[in-house]
């Protein structure tokens, strides 16, 4: 079979585009309040189910989404935290590494 320029052309452009579309279709994996390293922290997907007994030092309005760690958007469902690479944290959740936006 006698391939032509245009033929590798139009080949190219759809696996170029394939490559960019899987891309931006794999999200990244939630992080489990299992997760070893989530249990250290007392990380909760839902702020308001952490135990105040056992962590102190959180407060009402304590959430991901506004804590100086958190990469997402305010007010997103869920976004990167630099304590868990590759995973995304819940925006309304709360961990004990919390640290205030400035």
């Amino acid at each position: 079979m006698k391939n032509s320029r245009r033929q590798f052309m139009i080949l190219s452009a759809a696996g170029a585009c394939t490559l960019a579309l899987n891309g931006k279709v794999q999200a990244q994996a939630m992080v489990a309040e299992t997760d070893p390293q989530a249990a250290a922290l007392g990380y909760r997907a839902d702020a308001s189910k952490v135990d105040k007994a056992k962590f102190p030092k959180y407060a009402v309005g304590q959430k991901c989404d506004n804590c100086a760690l958190y990469q997402g958007k305010p007010g997103s469902a869920a976004g990167g935290c630099s304590l868990f690479a590759g995973k995304q944290v819940a925006g309304p959740g709360w961990c004990s590494a919390y640290a205030k936006k400035a």
